[in-house]
């Protein structure tokens, strides 16, 4: 079976914030990431920016009249009670979210979330019209390119599959394709690797009977100028803190222009 490639799909691009900016520093960054929504629009590129939770609401007011799309970096699995700290897809839906993170790496390290708990989290998102932007990936870097591929398959299948169990088939996904080992550092891996990974990913979620729109992005120290070399494998990128620097998010849309 061939690899189903990335030209079926708009193109998409967006960034979380995580945890580096102040409230002030995030709002501006938001003004200017607001200026970029001609330009993408243009691009035939579709543009998202996550921020932290306190600054959703501010987010999608000066957000509101752009093709910006807003997303939230993680939610709850369910819709109220007494869950304390935790933040409900009720409420991100009612804010304007369209977009929600979940299973990033570091939430899987640090707060020991499982692919089960991110399939709750999936079904949650698509429960109440949002769209679920699943990070996957391998945590160590294989020494051989040949058996590193398989390993990364591998890996990311079980969190896909386990994703999958509980979403909707018609519920739109978005996968990130995040080598642990990628993330914050100096060079993204390599393009032979990534599309060779993404590729057959792309493979196993065509195996499955998902009708749902779906759409794959690399992401794991993403930055301008990389696109090209991937984009046999991925509709789009999602960028970390390269796109601290809007001119960089400005030039990757630019970059992805069809």
């Amino acid at each position: 079976m061939p690899p189903l490639t990335a030209q079926r799909e708009k193109r998409i691009v967006g960034t979380s914030l995580k945890l580096y900016f102040d409230l002030p520093s995030t709002l501006r960054y938001i003004d200017a990431v607001a200026q970029l929504s001609t330009a993408a629009a243009e691009a035939n590129v579709d543009l998202f920016v996550i921020p932290d939770f306190v600054t959703l609401l501010s987010s999608a007011e000066k957000l509101k009249d752009t093709h910006v799309q807003l997303g939230a970096q993680d939610t709850y699995f369910e819709e109220k009670g007494a869950y304390t700290g935790e933040v409900s897809p009720v409420t991100l839906k009612q804010a304007g979210v369209r977009i929600v993170e979940i299973g990033h790496a570091e939430r899987r390290r640090l707060f020991g979330e499982t692919d089960q708990d991110v399939a709750k989290k999936a079904a949650a998102i698509a429960r109440n019209g949002m769209v679920p932007l699943i990070c996957i990936g391998e945590k160590a870097q294989g020494s051989i390119a040949s058996a590193a591929v398989g390993q990364a398959v591998n890996e990311c299948t079980t969190q896909i599959k386990a994703a999958l169990s509980l979403l909707p088939e018609d519920a739109e996904l978005i996968l990130a394709y995040e080598p642990v080992w990628a993330i914050g550092a100096t060079q993204p891996a390599g393009a032979d690797h990534v599309v060779a990974v993404t590729q057959q990913l792309r493979a196993v979620v065509r195996g499955t009977r998902r009708s749902g729109r779906t759409r794959v992005l690399y992401g794991g120290s993403a930055g301008p100028g990389i696109f090209s070399k991937l984009s046999d494998g991925v509709d789009g990128l999602f960028l970390g803190r390269f796109a601290h620097d809007v001119g960089n998010l400005e030039r990757v849309i630019q970059e992805m222009k069809e």
